[in-house]
């Protein structure tokens, strides 16, 4: 029995699971990269075409109907078969390009990414290597869109549909210039943080991401978002504020005196670093750089 018309219209039912994980169509359609209109229509027509309600709309969101939940079902396994076969194909042209498109997040991207890219460069010497730096965000996105092989995050949380696997860790420092009144005080309490002048990464950033996600409800009305490390640290040595950002960047400028590290009783800042990528497997070349990253 030949396959229906509709069962080649995979990036239908692709979004079609993002409204399910999501709850909404909006919210799929930015996963998507795509305008909410646009995501709409494609829905409408998917269940003209199959000829049953997937969706049922309201103020809220969108929920399946029972009919929507069973194809849900049924379209998991052919969407990540799909997957796989992007992922061979994708192989097969990097095997025969020799290129590997990397995503990192700018901690990755600034500390270790470069020795894991040199030790890659040392068995291939050949091999066409682009990188891009964004924060985790930005990485998730390139990496689902199509635009990197493989991504490097800091987000304690990855978005459903990319496949990841813990390189390492990190961790998260709250610092202040040598001359900051509380450059001499011990420590600070989580009930202390809502008083005081936070310099913040921007909406997206790892970093962000697991310093909210650690104080948890707690409000923090001083805080100001800043678009990128080295502004936050030039804010922190003008006196600004306290800086929140990766242990890594300010390991050298603590030890050589010009910024004091805060500590905050009961503030766990320790992050998983991880490698994300589309499909089932990673390709060749990106598990070969996932391997590097592991040993390092």
């Amino acid at each position: 029995m030949p396959l229906p018309p509709w069962i080649s219209d995979l990036p239908a039912l692709d979004l079609l699971l993002s409204v399910a994980e999501t709850g909404s169509v909006g919210r799929a359609a930015r996963r998507h990269g795509i305008s909410q209109p646009t995501a709409s229509e494609r829905l409408a027509k998917l269940e003209r075409r199959l000829g049953v309600p997937l969706l049922v709309r309201s103020r809220r969101g969108s929920l399946l109907t029972p009919a929507g939940q069973a194809v849900v079902v049924w379209t998991q396994p052919v969407v990540e078969a799909a997957h796989a076969l992007a992922d061979g194909v994708r192989t097969l042209r990097d095997d025969q390009k020799a290129r590997l498109r990397v995503a990192a997040s700018l901690t990755v991207a600034e500390y270790m990414l470069p020795a894991w890219l040199l030790t890659l460069r040392r068995t291939h010497p050949d091999l066409e290597i682009s990188a891009q730096v964004a924060n985790s965000q930005g990485v998730c996105e390139a990496v689902r869109g199509g635009a990197a092989d493989l991504g490097f995050v800091e987000s304690p949380d990855i978005p459903a549909g990319l496949s990841s696997r813990q390189v390492g860790e990190d961790r998260v420092a709250l610092v202040v210039s040598a001359g900051y009144p509380l450059a001499a005080r011990a420590a600070l309490t989580i009930a202390d943080l809502p008083e005081q002048p936070l310099l913040l990464r921007e909406p997206g950033s790892g970093t962000r991401d697991t310093f909210l996600n650690a104080v948890g409800d707690v409000a923090l009305p001083h805080a100001t978002s800043l678009g990128s490390t080295t502004t936050i640290l030039a804010t922190v040595r003008a006196g600004g504020g306290i800086g929140v950002v990766s242990a890594r960047a300010t390991d050298a400028l603590v030890r050589a005196g010009e910024l004091v590290e805060v500590r905050v009783h009961g503030l766990s800042l320790v992050r998983p670093l991880h490698a994300v990528w589309l499909g089932v497997a990673p390709t060749g070349l990106a598990a070969e750089l996932i391997a590097n990253s592991v040993a390092a």
